[in-house]
């Protein structure tokens, strides 16, 4: 008996794993793949014991004896916004088991980063791209990245680019906070917008406005602070709000998404201004950190994970190596009500 065959008698196999995962050989074989229809706590326990036995999927042992390894690039803002953690953990997740292999670009929503990246990822020639874009602008390579491979967005659409693109509900999700601000009685309300370059932001702005128009209100009437999708910049807008006569104050603070919402909350537990009983707040994405915070905050929850798993689906479909696209790759949004609303001060 050769080496490689010795090798591959000692390797355990997926029928080994579900022995000692204590699962059928099919819920293996189905976290291997990547395939929804296993309950989370499953797909992590069987994922430790293919860890902790050192499994090996024979097809990507084959395909790295034979150099055959595809591979994608993922193009990403930051890592410090979970939101962008759980897509790439779902782009992960959908690659499991075809043997490709994944690189992590972080552009810290700076253009030319993106460019640099775009530009990179193009001479290596991958297989594709799944983008998530943190300036909202179509630079000259990814131009070209889009003409000569595969590129998938997620959670953004930029002017001038035909690709494909993975998106959840943004309007409709905003327009559904910010109900719960104004069913609760507020009028005075704030809003702190994203970048106005970016998709996500104008479809959140829009959903904001629809809101307070619907309620018989002036959405015009309304305080519009720009930030950047930051907790910084969320933290200096809160410091302009509250800056002046506490009578000027807005009773409610509707942010754009959770990082700018913490930066909120910070600033208010810093000077002494209690929310909700004072300043009532919302968010946007419902990151890990909005279930943490004193009070939790209500926001609204996009399925980050699930987005990124059906941008990989979308990817493997488009270069071949996946027979079906995903199911489906618009995705709907929930507002989560929490701690951090209520009725406004008498």
């Amino acid at each position: 008996m050769d080496d490689a065959k010795q090798r591959d008698k000692s390797r355990p196999t997926i029928k080994d794993v579900a022995v000692e995962a204590r699962v059928s050989v099919g819920t293996a074989s189905a976290v291997l793949n990547g395939r929804a229809n296993v309950a989370r706590e499953t797909r992590d326990h069987v994922e430790a014991v293919m860890k902790r036995m050192g499994y090996e999927p024979k097809s990507a042992a084959r395909a790295m004896r034979r150099n055959l390894v595809s591979s994608i690039g993922l193009i990403v803002p930051d890592l410090r916004n979970s939101f962008f953690s759980q897509v790439a953990e779902g782009v992960q997740r959908g690659i499991a088991g075809h043997d490709i292999l994944m690189t992590l670009c972080l552009s810290w929503a700076e253009s030319e980063r993106e460019e640099y990246f775009a530009q990179l990822l193009r001479s290596q020639r991958l297989d594709g791209v799944v983008y998530l874009s943190g300036t909202g602008l179509p630079s000259t390579s990814l131009l070209e990245l889009t003409k000569t491979g595969t590129v998938v967005f997620v959670d953004e659409v930029l002017p001038g680019v035909d690709c494909p693109s993975v998106c959840s509900d943004n309007r409709r999700g905003a327009r559904e906070v910010a109900r719960c601000v104004l069913d609760a009685g507020h009028t005075e309300i704030a809003v702190i917008e994203g970048p106005r370059r970016l998709w996500t932001a104008d479809q959140r702005l829009s959903g904001f406005r629809e809101a307070i128009s619907s309620c018989g209100l002036d959405p015009d009437k309304m305080r519009y602070l720009l930030g950047d999708y930051t907790e910084k910049s969320g933290y200096q807008a809160a410091a302009e709000l509250f800056s002046g006569e506490e009578g000027n104050w807005p009773t409610a603070v509707i942010c754009a998404n959770d990082q700018m919402a913490l930066g909120v909350l910070d600033f208010c537990g810093e000077a002494g201004i209690s929310v909700p009983q004072a300043v009532s707040v919302t968010g946007f994405d419902d990151i890990a950190e909005a279930r943490r915070t004193r009070p939790t905050l209500t926001t609204v929850s996009q399925p980050g994970f699930d987005m990124g798993r059906a941008a990989a689906h979308l990817l493997l479909h488009s270069i071949g190596v996946r027979a079906e696209p995903p199911e489906r790759c618009d995705f709907d949004t929930n507002v989560r009500i929490r701690g951090s609303v209520s009725k406004p001060p008498k």
